[in-house]
């Protein structure tokens, strides 16, 4: 009688090495960032950081920055809700173009951004909004290089959530009696708010970090269209490297405090005990 040989299992005797490489492969990227973070305080002093919160060009570029990141927010979640309800719940022709579209503001050098909405707004287009009022070189053109950019990654983040949302429960609010909107008010959008929260996050960080199209676009001037990011390159380019690192600080503090709290939301979202009737 012939029997067929039994294939012989392959069994590790420790997880050790693969935990080890991994672990070693990954930690680089994270030792990285946390260096430079490191480096950044280690450059400056508390008294330093004090000094540049007292001067009057950095406190102006700190307001502009908190009412100018959250307009763009609040825009990009507008925008980005419904553009992302149709990407993820509707196929159509075409779809496949818009999708690329959106990703263009995210492929692109910053640099070709702003220039492009530069070059926009010498066009009779761009020539008959400024005849009502400034856009170029002004405050409203820090919010649309803001916008531009951010709204794509609220756009993607709120893609991602609605195409997770089982469409069962729209459905059967169509079937008793709802409209579409009714449906998507009532029932989709309350369960897309952790993804709203997230995409407003991104979108308010985003927009903090946002340098190239605002210089192209906004300029860099005192009083007037200087933001965070930009005061780090006039602080740079008068060599007052002190003042720059500090605002760099201030704007890694507050990047972080932002994403820690969509996080720590989302947890306690997470925690909350859900019941289920019948």
């Amino acid at each position: 009688m012939v029997t067929k040989e039994q294939p012989t299992s392959f069994k590790v005797k420790s997880d050790i090495p693969f935990y080890l490489i991994m672990g070693v492969i990954g930690s680089f990227y994270i030792i990285l960032i946390v260096a430079m973070i490191i480096a950044d305080f280690s450059y400056t002093s508390r008294e330093h950081l004090l000094l540049s919160l007292k001067s009057e060009e950095i406190k102006y570029a700190i307001k502009l920055s908190l009412f100018s990141c959250t307009v763009t927010m609040i825009l990009s979640v507008i925008v980005a809700i419904p553009i992302g309800y149709v990407l993820a719940k509707f196929e159509f022709a075409g779809k496949k173009i818009l999708d690329a579209i959106i990703d263009i503001p995210i492929i692109l050098p910053p640099l070709v951004i702003g220039l492009s909405l530069l070059i926009l707004f010498q066009t009779p287009f761009g020539q008959l909004i400024e005849s009502g009022f400034q856009v170029t070189y002004a405050v409203p053109s820090i919010i649309l290089a803001q916008f531009t950019v951010a709204c794509a990654f609220a756009v993607r983040t709120m893609a991602v959530t609605f195409g997770k949302i089982n469409d069962r429960q729209e459905q059967v609010a169509l079937t008793l009696g709802s409209n579409k909107a009714q449906a998507f008010w009532y029932i989709v959008l309350p369960q897309a708010k952790e993804g709203i929260l997230t995409a407003a996050s991104l979108a308010w960080a985003r927009a903090l970090g946002e340098f190239g199209p605002i210089l192209i676009f906004s300029g860099a001037t005192r009083m007037k269209t200087e933001v965070l990011s930009t005061t780090v390159f006039l602080e740079m380019s008068v060599g007052n490297i002190e003042a720059a690192v500090a605002v760099s600080l201030l704007m890694i503090i507050a990047g972080f405090m932002v994403l820690m709290i969509v996080r720590m939301s989302g947890r306690q979202r997470f925690k909350k005990p859900i019941y289920v009737n019948g």
